[in-house]
């Protein structure tokens, strides 16, 4: 089992890195709050829980341990599978989502895409008592600028977003900052627009 890498950035999309170590190109499935800790550098350090299967065996990386740890504790309900659990810490920080079990705000957790009414009601009732996370600083993101229209439209589509959908938010998103808006800044704003 691989609980551990670091090596060379070679590729960084919204939701995976190619991460050479030793020779060997590990290819990682990560959430967006990791992508924007990783977004502009050329190495990588990152938490692995590795999920094997019968047909696949699958890397899923994290900047953080508590997102590491949130990840685990949403693959133990029945019914979410590391895929949903990528999305839903791309769609909320470990933090917040922690503190949304604790409210029981089921409403908040429905809003990210793939999470519906049941789901989100399980993950409130499964997690109470069993989400408590470390008190860790928080790293500022690089950000590395580009076509960030495309980017922010590419993270959203990652997420589960229709093309459309995503250009409209997107739109309003740039209305509201100004149209050198960086990266991370549109997209929060983006998913804040589809949350409303």
């Amino acid at each position: 089992m691989i609980g551990y890498l670091e090596g060379t950035l070679r590729q960084l999309q919204t939701d995976r890195a190619l991460v050479v170590a030793g020779g060997v190109g590990y290819l990682v499935f990560i959430p967006l709050s990791t992508y924007y800790k990783l977004e502009g550098s050329s190495s990588a350090s990152l938490q692995i829980f590795t999920h094997v299967r019968e047909d696949a065996l699958a890397l899923y990386g994290f900047a953080t341990v508590d997102e590491k740890f949130a990840f685990e504790k949403l693959i133990s309900i029945s019914g979410i599978g590391p895929r949903l659990a990528q999305v839903i810490l791309s769609g909320i920080e470990p933090a917040e989502l922690a503190e949304a079990i604790i409210r029981g705000d089921t409403r908040r957790l429905s809003s990210i895409p793939g999470v519906g009414k049941k789901t989100s009601e399980r993950i409130c009732l499964e997690l109470r008592d069993k989400l408590v996370l470390s008190e860790q600083p928080v790293e500022a993101p690089v950000i590395r600028k580009s076509t960030i229209h495309d980017d922010v439209q590419s993270a959203l589509v990652n997420l589960g977003y229709k093309p459309a959908t995503a250009d409209t938010v997107i739109n309003a998103a740039r209305k509201e900052l100004g149209e050198d808006a960086e990266f991370s800044v549109l997209l929060r704003a983006s998913l804040r627009h589809l949350t409303k």
